[in-house]
């Protein structure tokens, strides 16, 4: 075989991803991209605020020498001054530059963890419905991925948390708000886990609380994200700007480390070589000295919050069910069928492309994206209602 068994069984496994984007490519072809209402991918549609462009042609513009040179594995100091500024102001923590290490997206960030405090076969628990790719993160550095059931409204479950850490658990991961459900876990819910994390944990091996964070600032209704560095001192957290600022494609984000954390010299050190070592060695220079201007600046989040509310309308009255979405930009919305995949299947003959809960660890949903016109959205309605009422199971 011309690739290893472990990258063959992890294509496998992402196979519905490239189904949706071979089907949709298909439905656009043969009916036009205008008639295929596409809710299958969380890629922000929105334009980056004006003052990235007015940073980046400013920064273009300069002359500085050795502006696009080597610097730090862990990046620019002034930005990660910068970068410790707003995490100081979100999490209510005493850090500075010394805890950032700037990274190639929130992904970057997630496997330089990964590789750092990983042994093989230590597990690492997430919380279900999840963002797919934590698996492959986990599996990369040889770690084990231990699912668990969220509470019935997608909050965490602590009982069942506790249920299944071992003396093998290394880390628990958190997503807030939530990618699919748009779930934000309150301040009781990250202090009690913190307390659980405390107890459970043995002697001198503690057990990491990893906070992934790049929707933090797309929240609805007056509602916060809340701190986690404050809450727990054995807590990362990894976050980008893919969202906020509609960057996904510039791959610039950041691990921020409780100055608190146990062994926080030693971590920070392996943080900076895991860098190295995957390869990325820093993140992008010139997105870097951007993002350092634009702490205090995201995307218009009030376009998302109308996006949701004509969904969810339009949605209820065709006959789904759901947990509107505190933040991010989905719905995960339940099927009529446990057999998501075949509902998903279904909705393709009406022109809609939906991910299966399944790639997301639940089965009986779909996952909507709506970061896509508000014009896509209205059009699709009467699609949904005909594809539900005919669904025959």
């Amino acid at each position: 075989m011309s690739i290893s068994d472990k990258i063959k069984d992890s294509i496998e496994k992402s196979s519905w991803i490239r189904k949706m984007f071979e089907e949709g490519a298909k439905l656009k072809a043969e009916f036009g991209e205008e008639n295929v209402y596409d809710f299958s991918l969380g890629n922000p549609d929105l334009d980056p605020p004006a003052e990235f462009f007015n940073v980046l042609k400013k920064i273009s513009d300069s002359k500085i020498t050795g502006i696009h040179g080597y610097m730090p594995n862990s990046g620019f100091m002034n930005v990660r001054e910068s970068v410790a500024a707003k995490v100081k102001r979100e999490h209510d923590v005493n850090i500075d530059g010394n805890s950032i290490v700037m990274t190639c997206g929130a992904a970057g960030g997630m496997n330089i963890i990964m590789k750092t405090i990983l042994d093989p076969g230590d597990e690492v628990i997430v919380i279900k419905p999840f963002f797919a790719e934590y698996g492959f993160y986990i599996s990369n550095h040889q770690g084990v991925m231990v699912q668990v059931e969220a509470s019935p409204d997608f909050s965490l479950n602590l009982d069942n948390i506790k249920n299944v850490i071992t003396e093998k658990t290394r880390a628990v991961i958190i997503n807030s708000p939530n990618n699919p459900t748009g779930k934000i876990y309150t301040e009781d819910e990250i202090e009690k886990l913190g307390q659980l994390l405390v107890s459970k944990a043995p002697s001198g091996r503690p057990i990491f609380l990893i906070s992934d964070e790049p929707y933090r600032e797309i929240v609805y209704d007056g509602k916060t994200t809340s701190p986690v560095l404050s809450k727990y001192k054995n807590a990362m957290v990894v976050n980008s700007y893919s969202k906020s600022l509609s960057l996904p494609g510039e791959r610039i984000g950041y691990v921020a480390v409780n100055p608190e954390i146990l062994g926080y010299d030693l971590l920070m050190a392996g943080l900076n070589l895991s860098n190295r070592i995957l390869g990325f060695v820093n993140a992008p220079a010139l997105m870097q000295r951007i993002v350092s201007e634009l702490n205090d600046v995201s995307v218009a989040v009030d376009v998302y919050k109308k996006r949701r509310d004509v969904f969810v309308k339009g949605l209820r009255e065709a006959g789904y069910s759901f947990a509107e979405p505190e933040g991010a930009f989905y719905l995960f919305v339940k099927t009529p069928t446990e057999n998501d995949i075949d509902f998903v299947g279904h909705l393709q003959k009406y022109n809609i492309l939906a991910v299966p809960g399944t790639g997301f660890g639940c089965s009986g949903y779909i996952r909507l994206a709506y970061c896509v016109s508000e014009d896509i959205i209205e059009r699709s309605i009467p699609k949904f209602k005909e594809a539900i009422a005919s669904y025959k199971g």
